[in-house]
């Protein structure tokens, strides 16, 4: 299995990383279960024990060390669970994230952005397959390409910087319109995109937006409800 995974460290991941969650995957792969890829999480400080990402073509299983790093939680969600994958590249690494069918959303941050590409590409392809498996077996087996991503910001040297905590959660959550009724396209006529024209990452975002609202109480939860089920519906 070392073999196997030789190639992932030419793409900045933690050999020592990899040497252990690969001596611990022997156990937890499923018969005819193939590791795709895995992505280990990179900090700008030292970290110690990062966490990681494995994709594989039945599952991602999130890899979380515990205990110095002498344990690791190990957590997995099936592509039949998952709704969407997602990636956002900022200035140090970028950020993976997904989410499943009964709301769950994860994300982990600090993924080196060839990582980030390579596993948003691969679980796209797992997507499509669990879609359309007829097309997928037709089709020839082709080397993950790397999707092209528009950078917004230019890449230059970031001096490392003390981060202050945030007390106002109006400098992180975009302003939103709050609606006591469910919401409908003709909602977004006056000046906002509507929903069946946004991207499923555009989709994802403005639900996420949403439950930072009723999570920080500016919104009610009926009210999220039904901002949840119509974005969904377009998902």
């Amino acid at each position: 299995m070392k073999e196997q995974f030789k190639k992932f460290l030419n793409e900045e991941q933690d050999p020592k990383a990899i040497e252990k969650i690969t001596s611990k995957l022997n156990d937890l792969l499923m018969r005819g279960e193939e590791i795709g890829y895995i992505a280990v999480q990179k900090k700008p400080a030292i970290t110690v024990f990062p966490d990681s990402i494995v994709v594989t073509n039945k599952r991602i299983i999130v890899c979380k060390p515990k205990n110095l790093g002498l344990s690791m939680d190990f957590t997995d969600y099936t592509w039949d669970e998952i709704v969407g994958t997602f990636v956002k590249e900022n200035i140090l690494g970028s950020e993976f994230s997904f989410s499943t069918k009964t709301d769950i959303q994860f994300s982990i941050d600090y993924i080196p952005k060839i990582q980030a590409r390579k596993i948003f590409t691969y679980a796209k392809e797992q997507l499509d397959i669990l879609k359309n498996p007829v097309v997928a077996a037709a089709a020839p087996v082709a080397e993950i390409a790397e999707p092209e991503v528009v950078e917004t910001i230019e890449e230059e040297e970031v001096e490392e910087i003390e981060t202050e905590e945030v007390t106002n959660y109006a400098e992180i959550i975009p302003a939103a319109p709050i609606y006591n009724e469910p919401i409908h396209e003709t909602s977004f006529a006056t000046g906002e995109r509507r929903l069946s024209d946004m991207s499923q990452d555009e989709l994802f975002e403005k639900l996420q937006n949403y439950k930072k609202l009723l999570d920080n109480g500016l919104i009610i939860q009926g009210e999220y409800d039904a901002f949840k089920k119509e974005i969904l519906s377009y998902m």
